[in-house]
């Protein structure tokens, strides 16, 4: 008689949880994450640094110039050195918040997704365990999560700079709460701004499926989003009766509506991305979404 060997089934792989999807894109993505941690950093040392010894440094130098006085000399028309280099610092400080959008979204579409895309990781990934749909959500997810605590951080700081009494906010011209760099680091736009880009630079990637061609374009749509938003903020909220729109800008109690409105906006704008970007990889894999 022949014994009949029965052959013991092989255990389906588990499907990998949301801390293994989180480790799994920090491995692939750490240079990106170490970048982020970086910048989050330096743009906080920097604000700290005007906050305190910039400021009055700053401040020690335009009154041993006389340019306190109530006759300032032809001098007080050029900064010194401690003054310039505060506005320097103020200035790359800003810039680094205004900057994030577009290079969240550029990296979303171009190494995020496009590259995957294009070397053919992500279908790798998608044979392992992890179906296209919660492949797509953690990419989403994990930089979302990472975004949101940083950029409140310095959002923060420089709030904290714009409305400090420090005497030497008053020297500099570019403190205006209504200018567009101050107006959307000064609120949660700075953190709407950086998930929006990421919905429109994941979305990019998924359609073009090439990294080039993907960071290309997400920068385009998050340049093109600020742009109209910054050109449509003075309609966004009525004005008061009685009151005019001068080159000024709005009376400085619309910041919070102004912000809340266009929050929404920008928020609007990453939710249809994200399901737009949902629709579109259900389009290309089919029932394995």
């Amino acid at each position: 008689m022949t014994a009949v060997t029965g052959v013991a089934p092989v255990a389906a792989r588990p499907h990998p949880g949301p801390r293994d999807l989180f480790l799994a894109m920090a491995r692939v993505h750490r240079s990106a994450l170490l970048f982020w941690i970086g910048l989050v950093a330096v743009d906080a040392v920097a604000l700290l640094w005007a906050l305190g010894p910039g400021a009055n440094a700053a401040w020690a130098e335009h009154r041993a110039m006389g340019c306190d006085s109530g006759s300032p000399n032809l001098g007080c028309d050029l900064p010194g050195p401690a003054l310039g280099r505060y506005e320097t610092v103020v200035a790359c400080a800003s810039g680094i918040l205004a900057a994030l959008p577009m290079l969240t979204g550029a990296w979303a579409g171009g190494a995020l997704i496009g590259r995957e895309l294009e070397s053919g990781t992500a279908e790798l990934a998608w044979t392992q365990s992890v179906t296209p749909a919660r492949w797509l959500a953690a990419k989403l997810a994990v930089p979302a999560l990472l975004l949101v605590p940083g950029t409140l951080a310095i959002t923060l700081l420089h709030r904290a700079l714009w409305a400090s009494d420090s005497h030497v906010t008053h020297v500099l011209g570019w403190r205006e709460w209504h200018d567009d760099s101050v107006f959307e680091a000064n609120g949660i736009l700075a953190t709407a701004h950086p998930l929006a880009a990421l919905a429109l630079g994941v979305l990019a990637g998924l359609v073009v499926r090439r990294t080039l061609p993907a960071l290309a374009a997400a920068a385009l749509a998050v340049m093109a989003l600020i742009h109209v938003l910054d050109e449509v903020r003075p309609r966004l909220w009525p004005m008061p009766p009685g009151k005019l729109v001068l080159i000024h800008g709005h009376p400085p109690s619309h910041f919070w509506p102004l912000q809340l409105v266009e929050t929404g906006i920008v928020l609007a704008v990453a939710a249809l991305a994200t399901a737009t970007a949902f629709l579109v990889l259900r389009r290309r894999t089919g029932a394995a979404v």
